[in-house]
């Protein structure tokens, strides 16, 4: 059988002419574990020296020009400055955020994004934002205060979800934020700017000592279209201004300063996520939104600079290091982190996303655009869920109203997908309604199709909590939200500790994302000096003992 070759290779010449290396002999590795320790080691730097015709690493001595008096020296072939997962991105992000890493993990509805979730990353000095999508009232305002005493100097952030058909749980959720003055707010499944995010963010608009604009409520923008995105970077618009004006909601100077401000800080460019998404492939969307940044970042003249960050098939170190090469200001986690012990999941779903792949994601009915065709992207596998939403999707089209289904249709409804009958689902989604969005049942009262859409929308609804809660006898029912970056991380880590469901944490995935990026970033740096490595070691593989104390 044949053996692996560990040994380094070098294709140039430059390096050697031009530099030497001083330090002790005894430090150089030429092994291949000894090697793989002093890649990793990533606070410091790395030489790759040549002694005796064979290649050696370490992070110790120094480089030095090629000069006579240096004739006792080693040659350098290769060096990398010190690269850790904190220098990766853009730093402003971090100092805005008050974070440690550009990297934050973005929000799931119905507290998925759990409250653990959040405070586990943020003593961590990552940023994560609460799923507060489908949350009442009071328990959003206990998650606030709950979150703010366990992280009283973040960094954390709040979902602020846009519903078109329920535009009240909008206004709910920016005046809460605004009461317990949550500073970060990240918005999404925006299709237009509303005055509920346009409220949240000139309210905390200010003048410090200098006469320059503080900004107190700061707003993370999750998009997937350029349209959306630009209306974003640009300034408020004076029609939402004055209407707040006039509601004495904001000040005359506030609105002022709003015109010499982007509606948000950062962007995202949300890519093939899972929930809500458009499907676009990253290496398209991204230069698009950063050259659309950077046109209306010259038209406007900022004093700071709108951030775009990445969104949608992050899931391995690869795919973080790719997204900072194409100019990424930080990356964001979404599907990888449901599997996690701290979201707010069921053991089933938790012990069913381990096992997903690539292909285990489908596009699926979307319980809250579902009369605007609206879909999200969910697992497949283990769960009739996408199934069954599509027939209700096809019953919609094809009917104007419960009534004109056929009773043989209507009786398989009853019994295989609401498992109840359709007058008692009507019964619980009135009262649900009444308590949320009373409006709903006055529209649905006068229109028979409005009353189908509600009632479907019960299961739509519902599943998803199923699945959050392992609601026993609903299994084939769940809902779960996920992207194909979920597959590709279950590949990555197949082999290694993380690949036990049982010991998934969001900190050691958020760790090891981070540090593989920066470690691969090390060894291309390397290879564009000319240095060949073995396979083994252009993957990094993640290992409890490399987590920090």
């Amino acid at each position: 059988m044949k053996t692996e070759d560990n040994r380094l290779h070098y294709f140039g010449k430059l390096s050697e002419q031009l530099f030497v290396w001083e330090g002790p002999e005894s430090s150089l590795a030429f092994d291949s574990e000894g090697m793989s320790r002093v890649l990793l080691n990533l606070d410091q730097p790395c030489f790759a020296v040549r002694k005796e015709g064979h290649i050696g690493l370490t992070n110790e001595g120094k480089l030095q020009a090629a000069t006579p008096s240096a004739a006792g020296a080693l040659s350098l072939l290769a060096y990398s400055q010190p690269l850790t997962p904190e220098m990766l991105g853009d730093d402003a992000f971090c100092r805005f955020h008050g974070s440690s890493y550009a990297y934050y993990a973005g929000s799931m509805a119905h507290g998925i994004s759990s409250e653990s979730l959040v405070t586990a990353l943020g003593r961590k000095g990552y940023l994560a934002s609460f799923g507060a999508g489908g949350i009442t009232q009071v328990a959003l305002e206990g998650a606030v205060q709950r979150i703010q005493k366990d992280l009283p100097h973040g960094p954390y952030a709040f979902n602020l979800i846009h519903n078109p058909f329920a535009e009240n749980l909008e206004r709910m959720a920016a005046e809460t934020y605004l009461k317990f003055g949550v500073q970060t707010v990240e918005a999404s499944a925006f299709m237009d700017l509303t005055p509920y995010v346009v409220y949240y963010r000139v309210a905390g608009l200010s003048l410090n000592p200098e006469n320059g604009i503080e900004i107190g409520n700061r707003v993370i923008a999750k998009v997937s279209r350029r349209e959306v995105a630009t209306k974003f970077m640009e300034p408020a618009p004076d029609k939402i201004l004055t209407l707040l004006r006039e509601q004495n909601l904001i000040t005359e100077a506030q609105a002022r300063m709003a015109k010499k401000v982007p509606v948000a800080d950062d962007i995202t460019v949300e890519a093939d996520s899972g929930g809500h998404t458009d499907n676009r492939p990253l290496v398209s969307l991204l230069p698009s939104m950063l050259a659309l940044r950077n046109e209306i970042q010259e038209k406007q003249g900022y004093q700071q600079q709108i951030r775009v960050g990445a969104a949608g098939g992050i899931g391995t170190p690869e795919s973080v290091l790719a997204a900072f090469m194409m100019g990424a200001a930080y990356v964001v986690t979404g599907s990888v982190n449901q599997s996690c012990l701290e979201a707010g999941t069921s053991d089933h779903v938790r012990k069913l996303l381990p096992q997903v792949g690539m292909a285990d994601v489908c596009m699926a009915p979307a319980f809250d655009m579902f009369e605007m065709g609206g879909k999200l992207q969910v697992v497949k596998r283990g769960t009739l869920f996408p199934m069954r939403a599509k027939k209700l999707n096809d019953l919609y089209l094809a009917y104007t109203s419960i009534d004109e289904i056929p009773a043989a249709e209507r009786d398989k409804l009853e019994k295989q997908v609401f498992q109840r009958s359709l007058d008692s689902v009507w019964d619980e989604t009135m009262a649900y309604f009444r308590e949320r969005d009373p409006e709903q049942i006055n529209k649905a009262l006068v229109n028979p199709r409005k009353k189908m859409a509600l009632i479907f929308r019960w299961y739509l609804g519902l599943t998803s909590h199923w699945a959050n809660s392992g609601e026993t006898g609903r299994e084939m029912d769940y809902q779960v939200w996920c992207g194909p970056s979920m597959g590709a991380f279950n590949d990555w880590v197949r082999g290694s500790y993380l690949e036990i469901p049982e010991k998934r944490r969001v900190t050691d995935v958020a760790h090891h994302l981070m540090t593989g990026a920066a470690y691969l970033y090390r060894l291309q740096q390397l290879k564009l000096q000319q240095l060949r490595f073995p396979n083994h070691f252009s993957r990094y593989r993640p290992t409890s003992r490399s987590l920090p104390g």
